[in-house]
Formats: structure tokens, sequence, C-alpha cells
């Protein structure tokens, strides 16, 4: 049962009513003492009823919130704690909000090195190892897709205070292709994960459109004056990737029709589980087979997704995408033919290579 902000206000009141045992509590003066309390709160001016207390202490009595307050009745009329040491703030959690704690540690794990955690993650520790003292040798119930190895992700939180305070940034980058480092006057837009690998999006100053750097990539960065900031002007980050698996996409780009054949083995998770947002059921065929389309851009994350389906997928079109693939499959197969297979035609041998650099 979620608990909205005046229904907490008013058992934080009650609570303390009863825990001051030098006085007694009539319902009236529980009324009095929350309607006090709402309106110092919440400027309410219009009371509480007698009905809604009884209902609060009811719940409070209860285990639906997890409190089980032993509140009696003395006299007749007087509410108090039969316990002078309880109080709803130092109740045992149960073991739902036990579960739900370490779910909510296991996600903030997830996303450790985004935002703020140098300050959270000591809360997170002490949180864990609380819920572990109540309930050890429990297994997790959620394992999220992570990699701690991937270098760059202690960029996240610098990144995105800039990114949120507009403060243009000089960045040393090292592409896999460049032989030597490189410094960026760069005014950073976007943060963007895809398959556990970070991506900034954002504009160099001497280049048109936008760049995307891995932060693997990344070795320092350096705040610089805001002064240099290019704001950025073009659409939403989300209607700009919309047509887009993956981050390679130029402000030039545009999706395309492309149309899969998936084999009967394995439609059924393209279909519970598509390739893009964009992926419509064209034919069900008699075998089990299936055609379907995607609009996106052709780019190299695009043909990453179909190469790791195998012999389950084929392109009917475009064209040019199916002659790509096609390439790529035929220098892959190379890779796995005995010398005496392969063919004797040097030019053939280099192409394949260097389709494959």
């Amino acid at each position: 049962m979620a608990l909205n902000k005046l229904a907490l206000i008013r058992y934080k009141t009650i609570d303390s009513c009863l825990r001051l045992r030098h006085r007694k509590w009539t319902l009236e003066d529980l009324m009095e003492k929350v309607s006090d309390a709402l309106y110092e709160f919440e400027g309410i001016k219009n009371g509480i009823s007698k009905r809604t207390i009884q209902g609060d202490i009811q719940l409070m009595r209860s285990n639906k919130l997890g409190y089980n307050a032993p509140i009696i009745v003395t006299h007749r009329k007087f509410y108090t704690y039969e316990d002078p040491n309880y109080s709803i703030s130092n109740s045992p959690i149960s073991v739902g909000d036990m579960q739900k704690m370490k779910e909510a540690v296991e996600v903030l794990k997830h996303v450790s090195g985004f935002s703020s955690f140098d300050e959270m993650s000591d809360i997170v520790a002490r949180l864990e190892d609380s819920i572990h003292t109540k309930k050890d040798n429990q297994p997790a119930i959620i394992q999220m897709e992570s990699n701690n190895l991937l270098k760059g992700l202690s960029f996240i939180s610098p990144l995105h205070q800039a990114i949120r305070e507009k403060t243009p940034l000089l960045i040393s980058y090292q592409s896999f292709k460049a032989t030597q480092r490189q410094d960026l006057i760069f005014s950073p837009y976007l943060l963007k994960e895809y398959r556990n690998r970070w991506f900034l999006i954002g504009h160099h100053k001497k280049s048109e459109g936008l760049m995307t750097l891995a932060l693997d990539r990344i070795n320092t960065i350096e705040e610089m004056g805001k002064n240099s900031y290019i704001a950025y002007t073009g659409i939403d980050f989300e209607r700009y990737f919309s047509d887009t698996i993956g981050v390679t996409k130029t402000q030039k780009d545009r999706g395309q029709r492309v149309i899969l054949e998936i084999n009967a083995r394995n439609a059924p998770y393209v279909e519970t589980k598509p390739i893009h947002p964009s992926q419509q059921i064209l034919d069900k065929k008699e075998d089990g087979s299936v055609l379907i389309r995607i609009d996106v851009v052709l780019n190299f994350e695009l043909e990453r997704e179909i190469l790791g389906f195998g012999e389950a997928i084929k392109v009917l079109t475009p064209r040019n995408l199916q002659s790509r693939i096609r390439q790529r499959l035929t220098a892959a197969a190379q890779l796995y033919l005995d010398r005496s297979e392969k063919p004797t035609d040097t030019a053939q041998n280099q192409h394949a290579s260097n389709r494959l650099t």
C-alpha cells in the first residue's frame, strides 16, 4: 500500500502524541493535533474528521503498513502505546520492504557510474549491509547487465554535470584508428548508452554537425569558460535517434526501409523482442518464417544486429545492405576454411582482408 504525503503526516503526528506518556490522549485531542500539523505543513484549514483518525489508528495497528502498532484504549477513551518504547519510526522493516530495498540497491549498483554516486555510494553500502544483517544469505533476484571493467565510467558524472550546466570541455581523445591523442574543444549535449558502452554526443568546435565520442577512448576532460559553449539547436534527441540502432548517425542520415526474412525457429524471438521500435510484420509464411520491416539508418550497429542472427536472417532490401552483409559473411566464412580450400587469388584474399579492417 503506497503512502501519500498527507497520510504520512497524520501517522507521524499520531505517533508523536502517543509517545508522550505524561499526557492522556482522547480521539478529539488527536484530531486537534493532526489538524494543526496539516495546517502547519500543508496549509490545510479544513481540519480532519473523527472517522479518518479512527481509520488511521486501525491501519497503524494492522500489518498493512508494516507498523503493527500496539495502540490500546484505556478507561474507554484514552489512546496510548502499550509498549512505552514503541514508535513507527523504529518499527522493524517488513520482509516485503527488505526485498524492495534489495532490488533498489541492485538497480543503483547498475548505474553506479552515473550522477552523484560518490556521495551516495556509502549510503547504498550501508543500506545493503543493513538488509543482509536482517536477512542473510538471500540471493539476488534481479541481475542487470553491466561491465564494471569498462573504461570511462568515471567520466559519466562530470559529463552529466557539464551537459546540465552547459559547460564546454577540453577533451583529450584517441579513437581506435588514431595513432595519437587529439584535444577537442567540445560542447556536450547528450550521454547515451548502447550495449553497455557509453557515448557522448556533442559539437566539436572545428567540425560541422554532431560528433560522437566513446567514453572508453577519453583520456582526460577539463572544464572551459562557458562563453565558448555552442548550444544545440537541432531536433530533440528522442526524435533524432528514433530511426537509429546504436549511436552511429549524422544529421543528414535518414531511416530507410529494411525488409528482413527471419526463419521459423527465430521468428518468435523477433516477434516478442523487436529489432527496432519501427518493426512491422509484413507476412507470416506457411513454414513459420516471417517477413518484417524496420525503418532505420544503415549503420555499423544495424549490420552487427543482423550478423548476430547468422543463418537465421536474410536481408531482402535494400540492395546495398544486402550486398554488404553478403560480403561480410563471405569474409567471415573464409576464416574457417582450411588452407587448401582458400582461394589462391591474392587479390581476392586482399579484398576480403580490407573488408574486415
